[in-house]
């Protein structure tokens, strides 16, 4: 390419669109790479924003870009490796970043394609309190369209990238990609190491003057007055940095705003969805009488674009927000980060007025990252998808999730001893802190998996080892009490005086800046757990206990459930074995009877094999252990629950009749009789009880050998019909071996004892000759591979059908002979 002086912007722009079209993936990145070595900050400006969308793809979802998401090293191995180097945080993309980062340039992002809350919010003028979204918020001029973020290179960068997982998770994905292994998720933790590190500061970035300070972005007043949801105040960081003596004597007290503002930018892209409900609830008090008199209002006049009406911001903020499994996959990621980030906090000094004096702005960030930044955020966000989340196997991805949240004792540097290594590691106290302060994440959701639980076929082995996971986490040493002493402290009675509790309780701002003026200090643990959930939930809040009798009595219902469950798995591994124990040679000329009449319902585990089922048989009893160690469950009532799914079985081996109750009408299933019905833990013995010729055509019997067959059969019993009574009426051997082929003891047992099939006299009961098996699909092979067997030995066809008939003979003298016979009923 040409020198810079040679260039113009419009046609440095013109000519990377055209090599997008002419040029390889590996090529055009090796010439955007000497671009942004060679050409000044000025003419890069023009070209940021195109290059942006063209990685990332639009915000509307129409251009894909380089599609990340699918992009993987073992199908794509060198424009994978090409994208993460240019994209890796000290690659030729964030070179450019920085480069115009130094120049203080400024791009408009959309506020339209904010989350619905935010969005809502600003178009109402009321200002969020994160504040990501400060002195941001640039009004159109006349006629424009809409409100837009002025943001500085790296927001805007992190912008595109965290919001393509959610704008372009429409884009066809191929079944065989595993999002954990794409590009995407691949960037995303090297962005997450690079900018939250574990050991170490984070890397000065890549620049000609290394201790140079990137500037912020410059304040600018808004059009419009805004009302702020919360107090902020002056930069803690700003403040911190200016009493320094020198500014490049801590290079990370200039690059800490990078980690604040990614982490912002993924909690607000990722985490910030949820209805109009939920976003109240997390405001205090006096911000929801702020947002009250400026509805109340709103006819007042304002320049720039008029507020939404009511209806529409209802609208606005609930959103229809589905989130998807490689979604959750990434926020999982960032919570498995962020607990090691937090976790590699240095110790604090013995005085503490040292520690005021000498700790980093990094290691305050570690202190308080997750409870300032993500608690809320991901507590709704875990909520929303234990309400929404559909009843199947893909829920696992959240039930990770959450449970990587629950355990950050699995990311701390320590290691367990060896000798410890085969017993249950036991929780240690000092997690009990974060345990309280997140009380709720134990507890209110663990009540919401149990209700998904109760709604589930735990006889499914995918179901059984979710409800297996949860109870093996509950059930580590010690974890149990400590969620049930930060129940207690919450029960505890306030003792303290009013005005204090007023102002403990005020919602706190969670979601804003690291650097906005830090909460009064509590000591009281009980209230620290109060203030936990009054927060997230409101202080009208009725709270639910986990070890309480309501919830005991869903864990004894769960229990019950799987009792069920493995009983299920039991006669279904049976079932299957009776199945092809009978399949033997002559077995494949005549159905059994549960064949023909559908009286057996078959679940996944059929496919599955006796493998899963065993599986699944042990996942509900170590589950079924767990649940008892958690919540000291009577084992005398265990052994008698136990004791009656054991026994819900006939002589016969057939499971029970589904709940149900007496009433004048008959029986009449009650909420669990429906539920057993429905997983197929319990059914009806429902059989077919017409004339077996006029049954529907199944699919695996050829329709038109039925039809034929069936007026073959019906010529031959209507001209012999006779001849076949008589022989039937003999009492001699001859007499035995027509009454068992000729007639069918099932059918006729029940014409003596039920009125209503006595009353059908147009129905041809008595003796005759069914063909019907002919057509199935199973007897025509069988009756082929006899033939080309046949003809392989030289016997002919004639022979064959002598064989058949032969061994078909023996077979009915051998079965008649084992028959008690049946006896005309004398009328």
């Amino acid at each position: 390419m040409a020198g810079p002086h040679l260039q113009q912007p419009s046609f440095l722009l013109a000519t990377l669109k055209a090599d997008c079209v002419n040029k390889p993936f590996a090529q055009r990145c090796h010439d955007l790479e000497t671009v942004i070595e060679e050409f000044p900050a000025k003419e890069l400006h023009s070209i940021f924003p195109w290059l942006v969308e063209s990685i990332f793809g639009s915000l509307d979802g129409i251009i894909v870009g380089w599609n990340l998401r699918c992009l993987q090293g073992r199908t794509n191995p060198t424009e994978y490796s090409v994208a993460l180097d240019f994209l890796d945080p000290s690659g030729p993309m964030m070179k450019l970043v920085y480069k115009l980062q130094a120049e203080e340039y400024r791009y408009d992002f959309p506020v339209s394609y904010l989350p619905g809350p935010v969005k809502a919010s600003i178009q109402e003028q009321v200002l969020p309190e994160c504040s990501l979204y400060h002195n941001k918020v640039q009004f159109p001029s006349s006629g424009g369209l809409g409100l837009n973020l002025a943001l500085n290179p790296f927001e805007y960068y992190m912008f595109y990238f965290a919001i393509s997982l959610i704008t372009q998770k429409n884009s066809p994905i191929a079944h065989h990609i595993s999002p954990s292994n794409s590009a995407y998720f691949i960037l995303v933790d090297t962005y997450l190491k690079c900018f939250l590190p574990t050991e170490g500061s984070v890397l000065p970035p890549p620049s000609s003057n290394p201790g140079g300070a990137i500037p912020s972005p410059t304040p600018r007043s808004p059009a419009v007055p805004f009302t702020s949801y919360g107090m902020h105040h002056t930069s803690l960081l700003k403040r911190h940095i200016a009493h320094q003596p020198s500014v490049n004597a801590d290079p990370a007290s200039q690059e800490i705003w990078r980690s604040e503002t990614l982490l912002q930018i993924f909690v607000e892209m990722w985490l910030h969805h949820y209805s109009l409900e939920m976003y109240q609830k997390m405001q205090s008090p006096h911000v929801k009488l702020e947002v009250l008199h400026y509805r109340l209002s709103i006819s007042s006049k304002h320049h720039g674009s008029p507020a939404q009406s009511s209806y529409q911001a209802l609208h606005a903020y609930q959103e229809s927000f589905k989130p998807t499994e490689e979604h959750v996959l990434v926020v999982r990621l960032l919570v498995k980060h962020l607990h090691a980030f937090s976790n590699s906090l240095k110790p604090e000094p013995l005085s503490p007025s040292a520690h005021s004096h000498t700790a980093s702005p990094l290691e305050e960030f570690k202190r308080v990252v997750i409870p300032r930044f993500v608690q809320q955020k991901l507590y709704i966000f875990l909520q929303h998808c234990f309400g929404h989340w559909p009843l199947d196997a893909s829920f696992r991805a959240v039930l990770e999730m959450w449970l990587s949240y629950l355990q950050p004792w699995r990311y701390a540097p320590e290691k367990p001893p060896q000798t410890a290594e085969l017993l249950p590691r036991s929780v240690s106290e000092k997690w009990a802190a974060f345990i309280q302060e997140n009380l709720l994440m134990y507890t209110k959701l663990f009540v919401g998996f149990l209700n998904r639980a109760l709604r589930t076929d735990l006889v499914s082995p995918k179901n059984a080892l979710m409800v297996f996971r949860v109870a093996k986490v509950f059930a580590q040493p010690n974890l149990a009490e400590m969620i049930l002493k930060g129940e207690q402290l919450f029960l505890e009675p306030e003792l303290v005086m009013p005005h204090r509790q007023h102002r403990l309780f005020m919602t706190p701002t969670l979601s804003g800046s690291f650097f906005s003026s830090w909460p009064p200090t509590i000591t009281d643990a009980s209230f620290k757990v109060k203030s936990h959930v009054y927060s997230l939930e409101g202080q009208d809040f009725q709270y639910k206990q986990m070890f309480g009798t309501e919830v005991r009595n869903l864990v004894l219902k769960l229990a019950q459930l799987i009792c069920q469950a493995q009983q299920t798995a039991k006669s279904i591994s049976d079932h299957s074995a009776e199945t092809s124990a009978s399949h033997s040679f002559f077995s494949w000329f005549k159905f059994t009877p549960s064949e023909m009449n559908g009286s057996y319902t078959g679940n996944d585990l059929d496919e599955i094999g006796q493998d899963s089922i065993k599986k699944t048989d042990e996942y509900l009893e170590k589950a079924l252990e767990y649940l008892c160690q958690i919540f000291k469950l009577n084992e005398a009532q265990l052994t008698q629950m136990m004791m009656k799914c054991g026994t819900a079985q006939d002589e016969n081996g057939k499971k029970q009749l589904p709940d149900c109750i007496e009433s004048e009408d008959g029986l009449i299933l009650t909420p669990l009789g429906r539920y057993q019905m429905i997983n197929g833990l319990r059914r009806f013995e429902v059989q077919y009880q017409g004339d077996t010729e006029l049954q529907p055509i199944r699919s695996y019997e050829n329709a038109t050998l039925v039809r034929l067959l069936f007026r073959l059969s019906s010529a031959l019993n209507e001209r012999f019909a006779d001849q076949m009574d008589v022989l039937c009426s003999r009492e001699d051997f001859v007499g035995r071996f027509c009454r068992y082929h000729l007639t069918n003891p099932h059918i006729i047992q029940k014409i003596r004892y039920s009125p209503v099939l006595k009353d059908r006299t147009n129905q041809n009961w008595g003796p005759r000759i069914s063909l019907r098996f002919l057509a199935s699909y199973r007897t025509l092979v069988s009756l082929l591979m006899m033939y080309f067997i046949a003809s392989w030995f030289y016997i002919g066809p004639v022979g064959c059908t002598f064989i058949i008939l032969l061994g078909y003979f023996l077979y009915a003298v051998i079965m008649t002979f084992f028959y008690e016979g049946w006896k005309p009923h004398e009328h």
